[in-house]
């Protein structure tokens, strides 16, 4: 495991770097926009960087992704716990950004719409996918592992939707109107994989469509209630596409 974490910090390092000098140099600023989008690029950069080193792999099975994710249990550990944190520090160090966050209520409620979301966007791939041998799309994944991965899906996602519902769209709503601000969300949050889809996979359209598709319903929750929700159908779609359950 070590050696592969090794490899993956010298990659992002010198990116990292780069992104957090212009995240000091833009702290001045009282409009956090370019805090924001510094963000936003830094975690594209950790995020797509997981690709070459297999620490998960996406794939296009008849016109519809797949996704796998590392079966290394404490690289899994590691990634979404280390999220957590690196979200929490920055909401407890930046107030500008903490006021744009609206969590919501959690509750059973908040809960059932959160999950209920996540299985409507992870069901249109889910059901044309099986035509398609598991070999095919990913393969088999183990059952042991399954504890894991719903934790790493549900804090990796919530640092995601933190930047995108959170930051962003909490910043879209104070100038752009709540609808129209959800769907630029939505859109930006696409638009944010076109790399991982044409670049560093050969994933293609069927990724964006389903971010695009991913993205309006997190976007959506959270108008109705709140990121809390939206990380939550965010990690219940990812868990329920790597699980290899259906």
């Amino acid at each position: 495991m070590l050696p592969e974490l090794l490899a993956y910090g010298a990659r992002i390092l010198p990116g990292l770097l780069l992104i957090g000098g212009c995240f000091a140099l833009a702290r001045a600023e009282r409009d956090p926009l370019l805090r924001i989008v510094t963000l936003v690029l830094g975690f594209v950069l950790i995020r797509d960087a997981m690709t070459p080193l297999g620490f998960w792999r996406l794939g296009v099975a008849g016109g519809v992704p797949w996704l796998r994710f590392t079966d290394q249990q404490g690289i899994l550990l590691l990634f979404g716990l280390g999220t957590v944190l690196l979200t929490a520090g920055l909401l407890l160090a930046d107030s500008g950004l903490r006021s744009l966050v609206r969590w919501g209520r959690f509750g059973p409620a908040t809960a059932g719409w959160g999950v209920g979301g996540g299985a409507l966007a992870a069901a249109p791939v889910l059901l044309l996918s099986l035509p398609a041998p598991q070999d095919g799309r990913g393969g088999a994944v183990a059952v042991t592992l399954l504890p894991v991965l719903l934790l790493f899906a549900l804090a990796g996602n919530l640092a995601e939707e933190v930047l995108f519902r959170g930051f962003l769209q909490g910043w879209l709503e104070q100038r752009a109107g709540a609808v129209r601000a959800a769907l630029l969300s939505a859109a930006l949050f696409a638009a944010c994989h076109v790399f991982l889809a044409s670049t560093v996979t050969d994933a293609g359209w069927p990724l964006l469509l389903f971010t695009l598709y991913e993205g309006l319903i997190c976007a959506f929750l959270r108008l109705r209630s709140g990121v809390i929700a939206a990380a939550l159908a965010h990690g219940t779609a990812i868990f329920l596409l790597a699980s290899a359950l259906i």
